[in-house]
């Protein structure tokens, strides 16, 4: 039968799970898997699983109850292999990169960070700043303007716009960099122009909290900053 599979951890992980139920309806039984020095925490994967409120959770609290007792690879919602022996093939064959990557997160949390910019303040600023973007638009509102400039304007309004941007996401990942482990970045979606995560180790939370609220009041109105966690660590898996 098909196994859900949940997290990877030390064999010597206490793996406490009373009182946490898997994914599937009714819930699954949790159970460990052992290959060597390391241990995969399983369940019998539920046909026609699909990311549910209530199975994300119960996959989320999983990790929570293992990360309270010690290092662990929290693994993406779904994923499923064949049987319990392919989970043990798959430990045995990743052995020395799962065992690296557990004593890469001991003690540590992910945070993510997002981030957006007002649209009519990052405009302001460039006709401000810019002294062509600023010609074209009192011209254009003129109405003494030749047809290619709103065209001009628009490509001008939108590099700049990534240009700013970039190195605002740069700026921000930079300051925080020394507070944290690791950094792994991702494509930033809707309006967002920063989605970055970071291994946050126990001894460095305090100053990495205190380093993000300076940097979001330093760069002040127009900008939202939305931090979450302290999270599984799932991008550093």
């Amino acid at each position: 039968m098909a196994v859900y599979v949940y997290s990877i951890t030390a064999e010597d992980h206490p793996v406490r799970l009373d009182g946490v139920e898997g994914v599937g309806e009714p819930p699954a039984d949790l159970r460990r898997v052992v290959a060597g020095s390391l241990c995969a925490v399983v369940s019998d994967a539920p046909d026609g699983l699909r990311p549910k409120r209530r199975d994300v959770m119960a996959h989320q609290a999983v990790q929570e109850r293992l990360m309270a007792d010690g290092a662990v690879l929290p693994l993406r919602f779904g994923l499923t292999a064949p049987d319990d022996d392919a989970v043990r093939d798959a430990l045995e064959q990743g052995s020395a990169q799962y065992t690296q990557r557990i004593e890469a997160v001991r003690g540590c949390a992910e945070y993510n960070l997002k981030a957006s910019q007002d649209e009519d303040a990052t405009l302001r600023e460039i006709l401000i700043e810019s002294e062509t973007a600023r010609e074209l638009n009192d011209r254009i509102r003129r109405g003494d303007a030749t047809p290619d400039m709103p065209m001009q304007l628009g490509e001008l309004v939108a590099g700049e716009v990534q240009a700013r941007q970039e190195a605002l996401a740069s700026g921000v990942i930079e300051a925080l960099r020394p507070h944290s482990r690791e950094v792994s970045t991702a494509q930033p979606t809707g309006e967002d122009f920063l989605n970055v995560s970071f291994l946050v180790a126990e001894d460095q939370e305090e100053l990495f909290l205190a380093t993000q609220l300076s940097v979001t009041n330093q760069l002040g109105e127009g900008y939202t900053f939305r931090l979450s966690g302290p999270l599984p660590p799932y991008s550093f898996v």
